[in-house]
């Protein structure tokens, strides 16, 4: 397999787990945040900035890609790492959720998504056989399966035709995928029911995926349903394989999930919040727009290493919101990134260190969701 997943520690008291993902682009470590670079780029990042802060994967997407400026294009430049100027490994979702998002502009079909572009109004196709073979010419390290992602909520019998059909379509984005470099993780569905959770954990082991990811949660539901839906699925998924949480990427909801066994997680949160204003703290979020920051002179938060709370403040950073300056969004976004990514080196050093059990429990005396 080319992608292989290394278990180095499990929590004897919970199922937080740390452990190496082998890829063709290097061994990362795990835990671990993947900032996302939907269209070939993190926002306002350079991959320069993003290997600085400790970046290992990043995630791209293929239902933008595929878009513009189409697969083709990035072949011809040899594939995304050299089309994007990044060595270390990418991982690219399949374009299921983005297709489901896109509500009335989309008909589903057992052959594959109709839709509309949000580009330019143009009919398209997805499939899981159109969107394997993008993801090939990508030549990312690690393709996901094209699968349909359940809203919440939903009924059981639409649930349950929608993971079937998920696992059918998995069948053949395996039969087609044939690349030799890169790896295909499988996307667990079933909603908020347990039993079809089970089934599809079940029917995509089968099918022999280099990793597994759950998707269709952190769609709406309560975080305690989000939980509960976890603890249930990912002790079905092999234990020699990494586990991917799609979509994820506060800190509450990270540390319950590593909590539970997930080794990868996504999110665009802490680069699209950012552009609003909103810097991420181990103690909650500050809104740096706010004028109670207007003459404060500290960094964003004492002790932080990144380079925006080494150089800025927050009164200056918060002028640049109210001037409207690009900068602001870049050192906001810098910094949210780096405290995700130090997050994740705290959490896997506590379970090396048979601590974890301490670190949650000291995180939630600190953290205040606002």
């Amino acid at each position: 397999m080319v992608i292989t997943y290394e278990l180095q520690k499990e929590c004897p008291h919970t199922g937080a787990r740390a452990g190496l993902l082998h890829t063709p682009h290097g061994t990362f470590q795990t835990p671990m945040f993947m900032p996302v670079g939907t269209q070939a780029t993190v926002k306002t990042m350079t991959p320069e900035e993003l290997k600085e802060m400790g970046a290992q994967l990043i995630l791209s997407n293929t239902y933008h890609l595929f878009l513009r400026p189409g697969a083709d294009l990035i072949a011809e430049a040899g594939g995304l790492h050299q089309f994007m100027n990044w060595n270390q490994a990418i991982l690219t979702d399949s374009g299921g959720f983005q297709v489901f998002s896109l509500g009335d502009m989309r008909k589903i079909t057992e052959k594959g998504v109709t839709f509309r572009s949000h580009i330019d109004g143009s009919t398209q196709f997805l499939s899981p056989e159109v969107a394997t073979q993008v993801q090939m010419k990508l030549n990312s390290d690690i393709a996901m399966a094209f699968d349909e992602c359940i809203p919440y909520p939903a009924d059981y019998d639409y649930t349950k035709a929608s993971t079937e059909r998920t696992t059918r379509w998995a069948e053949r984005c395996r039969k087609i995928h044939d690349s030799k470099i890169q790896g295909m993780f499988g996307i667990v569905q079933g909603g908020m029911y347990k039993k079809l959770r089970t089934q599809s954990a079940k029917e995509l082991v089968d099918l022999d995926f280099d990793g597994y990811s759950i998707g269709g949660l952190s769609v709406g539901e309560p975080h305690d349903m989000m939980n509960d839906i976890l603890e249930h699925t990912t002790p079905l998924l092999p234990s020699h394989k990494a586990r991917y949480l799609m979509g994820v990427g506060t800190p509450d909801c990270l540390v319950e999930g590593v909590a539970r066994g997930v080794d990868m997680f996504d999110c665009v949160y802490p680069t699209r919040v950012a552009r609003n204003g909103m810097a991420m703290t181990w103690q909650g979020r500050l809104t740096l727009r706010n004028a109670t920051f207007a003459h404060d002179w500290n960094p964003i938060e004492d002790g932080c290493q990144c380079y925006t709370c080494k150089n800025y403040s927050r009164a200056y950073i918060r002028h640049l919101y109210k001037a409207e300056e690009i900068l602001a969004f870049r050192l906001v976004t810098y910094h949210n990134l780096y405290f995700l990514l130090e997050f994740m080196r705290r959490m896997r050093t506590a379970i090396l260190e048979d601590r974890f059990p301490a670190f949650r429990e000291e995180f939630w005396a600190n953290y205040h969701k606002k």
